[in-house]
Formats: structure tokens, sequence, C-alpha cells
């Protein structure tokens, strides 16, 4: 039996630190699309559902790890890196499109 330490708990910490940053700039998003007079009703709820998907996504992919983890089983890469890079992407052209959108 071997003692993992206190890298399961720093992991799924972290996770979670990251899935309320992603709450943060869902929230944000929506303040930002409610008080923009240049985004309609349609694109607005576009750009808040996109960030919303982000925090979920992001709050599926730490649970999983964690649960990999409480499990004792080796933490593999496979698909969590690439689709958390893929969702903090969309959350730079997410806050690039709201920027132009304010700013424009």
């Amino acid at each position: 039996m071997s003692d993992p330490g206190l890298q399961p708990e720093r992991t799924t910490l972290a996770w979670r630190r990251t899935s309320i940053g992603a709450l943060a700039v869902a929230v944000l998003a929506a303040r930002a699309v409610l008080t923009a007079p240049g985004i309609g009703p349609v694109p607005g709820a576009l750009l808040v559902t996109a960030a919303l998907l982000g925090w979920v996504g992001l709050l599926v992919l730490g649970r999983r790890r964690a649960a990999v983890l409480r499990a004792g089983r080796p933490p593999v890469a496979g698909r969590t890196l690439p689709l958390a890079a893929l969702i903090i992407v969309g959350y730079a052209v997410l806050g690039t499109v709201l920027v132009l959108v304010c700013l424009g």
C-alpha cells in the first residue's frame, strides 16, 4: 500500500481554485453583457452561455481528476490537459470579443 501524501489534496484544491476563477469569469462576462449597450440579447446570451459552459467543463475535469487521485490510481494527463487548455483559450477569445464589443 502506498502513501500518496498530500499530493491528491493539493491537486483537488488547485482544481477547485481554477473552477472558482472560471465562475468569476462567467459572472464578469454576464455583468459586461448586461451593462454594455452594444450587445444584443441573443449574442449576449451566447457569450454568457459559453462562459458558463467553460466553468462547467473545468468543474467536471477537476472532479474527474480528484476521483482518480482518491482511488489511488496514477494520474494520466490524457485528455485533461488539452481540454483544460482549450477552455482557457476559449476564455481568452471570449474576453477579446467582450472587450471589442464593449469598446467598439
